[in-house]
């Protein structure tokens, strides 16, 4: 009985500590990290994921559910009063709005159009119109194109723990 349970452990112990393939995954090791700026935490290991793998997760998430990853993808505005947010797409139609964990570090304002690496967490939630308002203000957008925000919106939310800047 003892040598079966030995076994039974030691078979165990081998499929747990296999060696995962990692072959065409995107992983953070291997990309050229001398070329980008970091903010907030080390970014040091992991699978980064495509906008498009992304945007395939957050379709399948509802409200409340939350997933750890890291992706990359391009920024498409940034909070122009003092980078404490950035919207990143997640397809060719679709963003993501990304915030800073415990508002503890900002990005540049100057970001747009730039790749980013962004490792936290991805949620969807709902936004009230006075939130909404309130970044539309922070974008620069005008009064007028604020004042046509009038219902809450289904938004693809994610909270950074990093960020790394490709410079």
């Amino acid at each position: 009985m003892r040598k079966f349970i030995v076994l039974v452990f030691g078979a165990v112990t081998l499929y747990a500590c296999k060696n995962t393939n990692t072959k065409g995954k995107n992983l953070i090791e291997n990309l050229p990290l001398e070329q980008y700026q970091a903010y907030g935490q080390k970014i040091e290991k992991g699978t980064v994921f495509s906008p498009g793998e992304l945007a395939a997760q957050y379709h399948e998430m509802k409200e409340g559910d939350t997933i750890a990853m890291m992706y990359k993808s391009t920024v498409n505005s940034v909070c122009k009063v003092k980078g404490c947010w950035m919207r990143v797409a997640i397809d060719d139609k679709e963003e993501n709005m990304v915030k800073f964990k415990d508002y503890g570090f900002f990005v540049p304002m100057d970001i747009e159009n730039k790749e980013v690496i962004v490792k936290g967490k991805a949620f969807v939630t709902e936004v009230s119109v006075e939130e909404q308002r309130h970044l539309a203000s922070d974008a620069g957008k005008s009064e007028d194109e604020i004042a046509k925000i009038t219902t809450p919106k289904k938004t693809y939310s994610f909270v950074a723990d990093g960020v790394l800047i490709k410079s």
